[in-house]
């Protein structure tokens, strides 16, 4: 068998090539063209990879910078997919170095991988390679299909909004995000949202982000933004999906029940506009935001997890 391993381009082709096999292996976490080419516009820097076996593709892998930590951090994000039938050939563990070897020269030490408890396997072939399980998310879903869209109840002086309405309260969102970021449970190193022009590009005029949904409370008394709550659009696969980006309620506000009132926004207008699934993920700490998942009738999905691991190949290899 030859086996090659060659970095994809941004041509509909490679693209296309590689939203096939992310599709078909992971199709709880789709991507497609669009998605890809925008993710490269917006966090350059990214690296993909695809694996070919007798001139067929069978792999896919992809490497880069973790956006919503310092440029410093000290591991790269990465993910490796294998079509089924094409698994224990060594294809991981060639993909495996190849995204380690672009750490490597990016002078990073390790890597963070998601997986699912979904796909045991994928799980194992990370542990027995060094990685360690980093953080864990209880994911949930609610299924749409005959919902009618739920009754609001905002806390009194409280007035909810969105983003397509009032674009001018981006600033305000952004000081909700710098604070609420940090309180995040889940990992060593705190998230953080970056500057205005960070947070915009990444969190607010993302495609997959519809401004209609994006819902936005304000103080009546000040005008102050104190919570949002936005959707992030999966690329369309078998079903229409969106997941629940962020939830966020400024400290001074939190358990007077903003975050029910924002989360009920998000799913009226999923109803409304048609979507079949909502999917929700929290850091098993988030007793919180899990509650309220629960209040509002989110049913448990496989874990999704974040393993970090060292990288492979090389001088560092042991």
């Amino acid at each position: 068998m030859t086996v090659r391993i060659r970095t994809a381009d941004l041509g509909d082709a490679d693209l296309t090539t590689f939203a096939d096999i992310v599709n078909e292996t992971t199709p709880d976490d789709p991507t497609s063209v669009e998605v890809m080419r925008w993710s490269s516009a917006a966090f350059p820097g990214t690296s993909r990879f695809v694996l070919e076996a007798d001139g067929r593709p069978v792999g896919t892998a992809s490497v880069g910078r973790i956006y919503v930590f310092p440029p410093d951090f000290d591991a790269f994000w990465a993910t490796i997919n294998v079509l089924p039938e094409e698994r224990r050939r060594g294809h991981g563990s060639a993909l495996l170095t190849a995204v380690s070897e672009q750490a490597r020269a990016a002078g990073k030490v390790a890597l963070h991988m998601p997986a699912s408890d979904a796909r045991p396997d994928g799980i194992d072939f990370l542990v027995h390679r060094g990685f360690r399980e980093s953080e864990r998310n209880k994911t949930v879903h609610l299924e749409l299909a005959g919902m009618t869209a739920p009754s609001i109840d905002v806390p009194t002086g409280v007035s909810l909004t969105t983003l397509a309405e009032r674009p001018d309260l981006i600033e305000g969102v952004h000081a909700v995000a710098v604070e609420t970021y940090a309180d995040v449970p889940g990992g060593e190193t705190p998230m953080a949202a970056g500057s205005l022009d960070e947070f915009r590009v990444r969190d607010v005029d993302r495609p997959s982000i519809p401004a209609a949904a994006f819902f936005i409370a304000t103080e009546d008394a000040t005008g102050r933004v104190i919570g949002y709550a936005n959707l992030l659009l999966q690329p369309p696969h078998r079903r229409r999906i969106a997941w629940h980006a962020m939830t966020a309620v400024t400290r001074d506000w939190r358990g007077r029940g903003l975050a029910t009132a924002l989360k009920r926004a998000t799913i009226g207008w999923a109803i409304t506009d048609g979507l079949d699934l909502l999917e929700a993920g929290n850091d098993t700490d988030n007793l919180a935001m899990r509650a309220v998942n629960a209040r509002l009738g989110y049913v448990p999905s496989p874990d999704s997890v974040i393993l970090r691991g060292p990288l492979v190949g090389g001088i560092m290899d042991s």
